[in-house]
């Protein structure tokens, strides 16, 4: 599992800040962030809330349960597409199943129509 300072060093990457830039952003001071990292802590209530609310595409998941996609964004895109994926394999079994349907009745009309040319 990742931690809450990798996290956050990943949004700081990502998000192209200094800590300084950061820790304005998210409303602390610099030495907060600065004495976090160089200590090895874990953020206070008052970093991961104010660093949700500061980057409302983040995923609280993501962040803090370490589960899914970094961007919520990304998140409901994965979504929609395997919703979509799921549609088109059902429609295509659909056509599959009437397709075969197709072949049988046309190889009985041929029958029937045959029967009726012989008699």
């Amino acid at each position: 599992m990742t931690t809450l300072n990798s996290k956050i060093r990943d949004i700081i990457s990502t998000y192209k800040l200094s800590d300084r830039q950061f820790a304005i952003k998210i409303g602390v001071t610099q030495s907060v962030i600065g004495s976090m990292f160089q200590k090895g802590t874990e953020p206070s209530s008052k970093v991961i809330r104010n660093t949700l609310i500061a980057f409302p595409e983040i995923s609280a998941d993501w962040f803090l349960r370490d589960s899914g996609e970094m961007f919520i964004s990304q998140n409901k895109e994965l979504e929609r597409i395997n919703k979509l994926v799921d549609t088109i394999a059902t429609l295509q079994d659909t056509i599959n199943a009437k397709n075969e349907s197709i072949a049988t009745l046309t190889e009985r009309i041929k029958q029937l129509e045959s029967q009726l040319t012989t008699k």
